[in-house]
């Protein structure tokens, strides 16, 4: 059971305890502040009857103690209303349902290794540092002093006898009567201990957290539609993209998105900006203040060690013992792929006509991110960028599927970097056409077609050196020595989706993708079944993810393969039914004609940041939608199935205007409330064109 919410989150049976030598714990930036929790009435556990979660940062695990003394039935039922946020509250209730008043000794085990979050992910946890313990009346506090840092953690509990790593109390229950009393437990940095989210003297509703859930609800779009499935993966979509949110110490109104739970509540570059992208008609402003903490934290010197270089996107920064930078920790640099989507993203905060003033002080963090991929990212000047890590503590594999296997032949050979991705140049592409779309529109057009002609270039040395005229697909990328890695996998579909592909290949590309080797009739597959690497239990090698599945939909969608996009589409939406309504951050990769419902992934992240942002994706995919305000075009052309009925979306926001869209059930669109100067069309927008030029200016 997880529960999230900003940089703390829970994990821990479904019963409520956090177990010893498990992975579970309450966890504080990136630190476990509580690796024990054990709650027993009369020294034997209690027998968990179920867990009622309606918040992502709230639950109510319901159990039963055993039979009372002399009886044979069950008369105390235990309630435990768990509340996730800066440390966690805890309120317990026991509730007796006999004819006798019970008398119960409740005990608490409580321990903290204040151990690192990935040493808890990967199983190598060692203590470390001096540990001590400090206990008095209805007070047990626990802390570590380790290279210089002190972290600790504080239980206060009125009523409670403390003693090391044990809180007792003593209740006597009236019959049909009920017994309360309520645990803080707040995490101490330093000596400064954190305020609670959920105070006591404050009803749960007005605190921090539920005022944020609300407000983030009421303020987004409206969706009706007839087809139950899709608007129960909708709601649980937006509501776990709003769970994922964190916020910067540093700037509190700025809200970021996550990358997923439970292991990376942080913010992510590559997975943040992807995740903006996919979920703008949500909230710009996330999208926005993604790309404004990623700013901030723009590589600026030369660190072979984190990776560091000037101008580079960061793909990590973590909370932690070291901690020192403004999000609240280390800050890792090691991704080839994230520079060139955070320009994509600006350039998408342009179309969609978020705040242009603020979008316009991030553009000297654009050129800083373009003169990285032009310098650092392509340092044997060859035109493409590619990869190789500083030092053996970096990852292998830099780009999405960075897995130390997730790049190989047809043959199987790992290919030896530095490597060149095929989706790493269209986002390249993207990024000079976003930065042209730029100039035009927030500095009066100075520059714009020298970085169309960049991407002019890029896009005929992309299509001579990646196309494989032989099987007739794009290679994944080219190695060290600049050679095809020629395995048939789903990148190519994300070159759809930047419009760095050449029109006269895209035919091939949709075909191969919509095969019955990529194709596993719940989204595409990551490699084909015919590669020899091919394994659909693992990472990036045969699974399914569906982030990616999305994407390549829009890809093909932009280049007017509508019914292979409608396919992909409704596989995912599938799978988002066939799992409650909420996607996993991946699945294996097995046939749907095989097994009748997907097969998960194991390990698989949930919520999961551009997992739950895929499903508008495909909603965008499917309404055929784009949005360009500076070429003043919205354009709508639904490919809703009939089973959906009649769709209607409110409040969508679109610069300073709310629009609603709605689609009836014979698939004819009518929008509202557009601002000035915009005209809706069915056509797609110049910015999206697949014509052998790139677009020319508004």
């Amino acid at each position: 059971m997880t529960l999230i919410e900003g940089s703390s989150f829970c994990l821990s049976e479904r019963g409520g305890d956090l177990v010893p030598g498990t992975p579970h714990g309450l966890f504080h930036r990136d630190t476990r502040i509580l690796s024990a929790w054990q709650l027993r009435v009369d020294d034997e556990e209690v027998d968990p009857l179920t867990v009622i979660a309606q918040e992502p940062y709230e639950a109510l695990f319901l159990g039963r103690a055993r039979p009372r003394p002399g009886q044979s039935e069950a008369t105390v039922l235990v309630e435990r209303h768990r509340f996730v946020g800066a440390g966690m509250r805890e309120d317990l209730v026991l509730r007796n349902l006999g004819t006798e008043a019970a008398a119960c000794r409740l005990t608490l085990r409580a321990e903290a290794d204040f151990a690192d979050l990935f040493a808890v992910k990967e199983g190598r946890v060692e203590l470390r540092g001096q540990y001590g313990v400090d206990y008095g009346d209805g007070v047990l506090a626990l802390n570590r002093q380790w290279r210089g840092e002190s972290r600790g953690v504080r239980i206060v509990a009125e009523g409670a006898v403390c003693s090391p790593g044990q809180l007792t109390f003593r209740a006597v229950v009236p019959p049909r009567g009920v017994w309360r009393a309520s645990v803080l437990v707040t995490p101490v940095t330093d000596g400064v201990e954190t305020p609670t989210s959920f105070p006591l003297e404050r009803p749960v509703e007005q605190a921090g957290p539920s005022v944020r859930t609300s407000e983030w609800r009421q303020a987004g779009p409206r969706v009706q539609v007839g087809d139950e499935a899709l608007a129960l993966t909708l709601r649980r979509s937006c509501r776990d993209l709003g769970a994922l949110r964190i916020f910067d110490p540093e700037r509190p109104d700025t809200p970021v998105v996550a990358a997923g739970a439970p292991w990376f509540m942080a913010l992510f570059g590559r997975d943040s900006i992807l995740t903006s992208l996919m979920s703008l008609p949500l909230d710009p402003h996330l999208a926005l203040g993604t790309a404004q903490v990623l700013a901030r934290h723009q590589g600026s010197a030369v660190d072979p060690v984190t990776e560091e270089e000037p101008g580079r996107i960061p793909h990590e920064l973590r909370f932690g013992v070291e901690a020192s930078l403004a999000l609240g920790g280390t800050v890792y640099y090691g991704t080839v792929d994230a520079t060139p989507l955070f320009v994509m993203l600006l350039g998408e905060l342009c179309r969609w006509g978020v705040d242009p003033d603020a979008v316009r002080e991030l553009l000297p963090h654009a050129d800083r991110a373009l003169a990285w991929i032009e310098e650092y990212g392509d340092r044997d000047g060859d035109g493409f960028v590619e990869y190789r890590r500083a030092t053996d503590r970096g990852l292998a594999n830099q780009g999405w599927k960075d897995s130390w296997d997730g790049v190989n032949g047809a043959d199987g050979r790992i290919a030896e970097p530095p490597i060149a991705l095929a989706e790493v140049q269209g986002y390249v592409y993207a990024a000079y056409l976003a930065r042209a779309l730029l100039a035009e529109r927030l500095e009066g057009g100075s520059g714009a077609e020298r970085w169309r002609k960049r991407a002019r270039e890029l896009k005929q040395r992309f299509n001579e050196r990646f196309w494989l005229p032989g099987p007739g697909w794009y290679a994944e990328a080219l190695d060290g020595d600049k050679r095809p890695v020629d395995a048939l996998a789903s990148n190519m579909g994300h070159c759809l989706w930047t419009g760095i592909v050449d029109a006269g290949r895209a035919a091939a590309v949709a075909e191969h993708l919509l095969s019955p080797q990529l194709f596993s009739g719940w989204g595409v597959r990551t490699l084909a079944t015919s590669m020899a690497a091919y394994n659909p239990m693992s990472y990036h090698n045969g699974s399914v993810w569906p982030h990616d599945s999305a994407i390549v939909a829009a890809g093909l969608m932009r280049y007017g393969f509508a019914d292979h996009a409608r396919r992909i589409a409704h596989a995912v939406l599938d799978a988002a039914a066939a799992f409650g309504g909420r996607l996993p951050e991946l699945l294996c990769g097995f046939d749907r004609a095989e097994y009748a419902q997907p097969v998960p992934y194991p390990a698989a992240c949930s919520p999961q940041a551009w997992a739950s942002a895929a499903p508008l994706l495909v909603l965008r995919v499917l309404l055929g939608a784009e949005v360009c305000l500076p070429h003043g075009v919205v354009r709508v052309s639904p490919l809703l199935p009939r089973g959906f009925g009649a769709l209607r979306l409110t409040g969508v926001p679109l610069g300073e205007a709310r629009v609603t869209l709605t689609v009836s059930e014979d698939g004819h669109p009518e929008v509202t409330g557009l601002p000035d100067g915009v005209r809706l069309t069915d056509t797609p927008c110049p910015c999206t064109a697949v014509d052998a030029e790139p677009p020319g200016s508004p």
